[in-house]
């Protein structure tokens, strides 16, 4: 779409939303209940399209993207006339005779641009907390995943007016053409790099942003982990959507009393869940395009391999890959693996990885397994990291009654459920005051009495 187009949709948004009409919780959940019927209509081909980009069969495409966005619209319209309510909060004696509240607003028009690794979730998720709190957005889907962008774009065109919700698709040139609009708020998600870019822009204009980026997530197993469930759930959340996903596991780091036993069960799990031969699968996904896929098998040391490091070219696929004997030297650990690969690493003592990992870039995600108490409360207290689980992985972001977002290099702001809503709200404070009572303390002249009473009050 030219540069010119682009500022006038924006401008039409703008005028939309002045008008008032998205200001009625009642416009938002008419349009959040069509917005569901649509995705019905159109789940077959959804699921298509998942599978043309990203080679996802029906049943993840389903847990994985199209049933949290339904879910996600199921909670805002149970919950969205409580959020956008005004909240009481107590008044100071001071400020007697008053009542305070907090009034939640829409930003106004919104840009929300989208990853391809879940390009239908984290698309429309946001989009619909968005739509929550009363804002008017143009989305931006990537341009990695076109067959999905391509469905995202007929499905906002039979749920939305141009004027409401509209779609721009295209490359960086589209993407720089938008960031140059004075939007009133952006929800980026995608690669720390481009997510620079992006906070740079907005800072021109002083838009806020909520950044989702991802980072090194690690996956620390002690030695009262249950195994054989530690592998199992690793290997799900790790090799899930062929690892292309932003909390997935990025590299184990395990005691070493445990290595062995843990490998054997990761093998194990592994022929499990994918079979003998992962590549004849035909449930198991492909990387979403030949630049990445051929940097992951860069990223595989052949010599360190324990299982997998099988590829295809042709369909885009690489096995489920298992590298022991790892370094924080290694090339591998010098990066977000964002691929099926999982680098295993051990410590000898659990307190050697404080300060480690203290002093890395912090992860979007941590995953601990363990049955010490001790340990699952250290780790939690003194790591910082944007969210996480205790004896699994991934499952935190399946939830609309938490938020999920990052912390430092992995992002700033966070989404989901209530949370999704305030961060696409700004809350106004606003203090009502009363005319029958009028207390003198706080005008000219001052005088010794009224200093007492307000040292009284404000102390």
């Amino acid at each position: 779409m030219e540069s010119e187009k682009i500022e006038a949709l924006v401008k039409k948004q703008k005028d939309f939303f002045n008008t008032g009409a998205t200001l009625d919780t009642k416009f938002r959940i008419i349009h959040l209940k069509k917005l569901y019927l649509i995705i019905n209509k159109f789940e077959k081909e959804i699921m298509q399209a998942l599978y043309l980009d990203l080679g996802k069969s029906d049943y993840e495409s389903y847990m994985c993207e199209v049933g949290l966005v339904k879910e996600e619209i199921s909670y805002m319209l149970k919950n969205i006339k409580k959020f956008a309510k005004e909240k009481r909060v107590h008044t100071p004696l001071a400020q007697f005779y008053s009542k305070s509240y907090k009034k939640p607003c829409p930003y106004g028009n919104v840009l929300i641009m989208s990853p391809w690794n879940y390009p239908f979730m984290l698309t429309i998720l946001p989009l619909v907390d968005a739509l929550a709190a009363g804002n008017t957005a143009i989305i931006k889907p990537s341009a990695y995943a076109p067959q999905t962008s391509n469905i995202i774009e007929k499905i906002i065109a039979e749920c939305f007016k141009q004027e409401y919700v509209a779609v721009v698709t295209g490359g960086r040139k589209e993407n720089t053409s938008l960031l140059e609009q004075n939007f009133d708020f952006i929800f980026f998600t995608g690669s720390s790099i481009v997510g620079k870019e992006v906070l740079r822009k907005a800072a021109e204009n002083i838009v806020p942003v909520c950044l989702e980026l991802g980072g090194k997530s690690p996956c620390i197993v002690d030695d009262t982990a249950k195994i054989s469930l530690t592998a199992k759930r690793i290997v799900f959340g790790k090799f899930l959507n062929c690892g292309q996903t932003c909390v997935a596991p990025d590299y184990i780091l395990c005691d070493k009393k445990i290595k062995e036993q843990l490998v054997n069960e990761l093998v194990k799990q592994i022929h499990l869940q994918y079979g003998k031969n992962p590549l004849n699968n035909e449930k198991y996904g492909k990387i979403i395009n030949q630049k990445h896929f051929e940097r992951l098998n860069s990223l595989i040391n052949k010599n360190k391999i324990i299982i997998g490091g099988e590829s295809n070219l042709d369909t885009l696929q690489i096995a489920p890959t298992i590298l022991d004997n790892v370094s924080w030297e290694d090339e591998i650990m010098q990066e977000e693996i964002f691929g099926p690969i999982l680098p295993i690493l051990t410590y000898d003592k659990i307190e050697e990885f404080y300060s480690l990992l203290a002093n890395k870039p912090k992860p979007l995600a941590l995953y601990l397994f363990s049955q010490n108490k001790e340990n699952i409360k250290n780790i939690t207290e003194k790591i910082s990291f944007g969210g996480g689980c205790v004896n699994d992985t991934i499952i935190h972001i399946a939830t609309s009654e938490m938020g999920f977002g990052g912390v430092g290099a992995s992002g700033m702001g966070s989404y989901h459920g209530e949370e999704g809503f305030n961060t696409f709200s700004h809350f106004k404070s606003i203090v009502n005051k009363g005319t029958k009572i009028d207390l003198p303390m706080r005008y000219q002249p001052y005088n010794k009495k009224y200093e007492k009473i307000v040292r009284t009050f404000l102390k």
